[in-house]
């Protein structure tokens, strides 16, 4: 199979490396995560401008009618680069439901307003660390008279949500106690009343929150969709976010692999650069195989997500695919996040180094939407 990317992928590539090289340096960003909004303005307003932020959203709706694949580069970009800013939780899942599940009027009013940047998006979903399924949803969403809804419940651990200007929410509707009518995604107001957060820093540096719904008051038409039953929605907005944060983590691996290698050719031990000795290099090519096999396995994922999309295999397949992907990507993060560490030495602890953020970073990126072992199970599962 022909993984080469297209021209214009590759152009678009080359315009998020250059606009990073530009103004994302390691100084630059730590700037960045230590100002009080936790991301960047004006390298939100770049991306806008540079039409990233439409690339996977419809033509009809003012987008690129792009898929995974095309963001792959960019990602990776991202990954290398350590980038902060809301650009993932924007577009996946929050962007994703709102593009599959949205009715034309809520694609017409939300849409515009992502790919020019006005509207920051969060995806508060998670309640407990134990429940990832949906079935663990105990949020509600409860119809009141004149077509309104009354929102209930807490979600923990929602990325990006004190810069966000809504939040996808996954809700259970309930009407009356006991009945269950399925789950909904709607879209809320970041600052509504009875909307509360307890913001935090995570790990890697990003912004995050735990957030309240205290019967918030929504419109009938804050829930995305025609009414129908979100659970294939959700799934397949989670597999096309966890896709997209594998392709970030190679990115976050390949720039640990560098910055490893060159680390290697100047330190010197003995009298001799300390990568002449034969075990280090050993443990250098078991990580550029890890990088490798990441890379393949992703750009596989991110194929099998566009193909279920375009209705040419089925949700089973794609869930399959994308769970071995998140096995392979995770270990890959695991392994060359702690050879990156123990190869640099003491040093490769310190905050002044880059490595440090990004093996934090790496770490992060393999729990993200489910860990190895999450998904080892999920891929036994969906076996045909």
């Amino acid at each position: 199979m022909d993984f080469q990317h297209t021209e214009e992928q590759r152009l678009l590539a080359d315009s998020v490396r250059r606009l990073l090289e530009r103004s994302y340096g390691f100084e630059s960003r730590k700037a960045i995560v230590s100002s009080s909004d936790g991301f960047s303005a004006m390298v939100w307003r770049d991306l806008a401008s540079m039409g990233l932020l439409s690339v996977p959203f419809a033509a009809d709706d003012g987008g690129f009618d792009g898929g995974a694949i095309d963001l792959v580069a960019p990602m990776q970009a991202f990954g290398a680069a350590l980038l902060v800013e809301p650009f993932a939780s924007t577009l996946a899942p929050a962007g994703r439901l709102v593009a599959t599940l949205g009715t034309p009027a809520q694609r017409a009013a939300l849409v515009p307003r992502i790919v020019d940047g006005s509207a920051k998006l969060a995806f508060a979903h998670v309640e407990t660390l134990l429940g990832r399924s949906l079935d663990a949803i105990a949020t509600t969403a409860t119809p009141v008279a004149g077509g309104g809804w009354r929102l209930a419940g807490e979600k923990r651990m929602v990325l990006h949500a004190p810069m966000a200007d809504a939040l996808a929410v996954t809700a259970r509707i309930a009407d009356g106690p006991g009945h269950d009518d399925g789950v909904g995604v709607f879209v809320v107001d970041a600052h509504r009343s009875g909307v509360s957060m307890k913001t935090f820093r995570t790990v890697d540096d990003l912004r995050a929150a735990d957030v309240a719904f205290r019967d918030v008051a929504l419109d009938g038409d804050a829930r995305l969709g025609d009414g129908r039953d979100a659970r294939a929605a959700i799934e397949e907005a989670i597999d096309f976010a966890a896709a997209l944060g594998c392709a970030e983590a190679v990115g976050a691996i390949d720039s640990a692999n560098q910055a490893t290698l060159e680390y290697l050719k100047t330190r010197r031990q003995f009298g001799v650069p300390i990568g002449s000795f034969q075990a280090l290099q050993h443990r250098m090519v078991d990580m550029t195989i890890h990088a490798e096999q990441a890379r393949s396995i992703t750009l596989l994922a991110c194929a099998r997500v566009d193909a279920a999309a375009r209705g040419e295999i089925d949700a089973a397949e794609r869930a399959r695919v994308v769970s071995a992907a998140k096995v392979l990507v995770g270990t890959a993060c695991r392994h060359v996040g702690q050879e990156a560490i123990q190869l640099h030495g003491g040093m490769g602890m310190t905050v002044e180094m880059k490595i440090s953020h990004t093996f934090k970073r790496l770490t992060m990126l393999a729990q993200q939407f489910g860990d190895v072992d999450h998904h080892l199970e999920r891929f036994a599962a969906a076996a045909p």
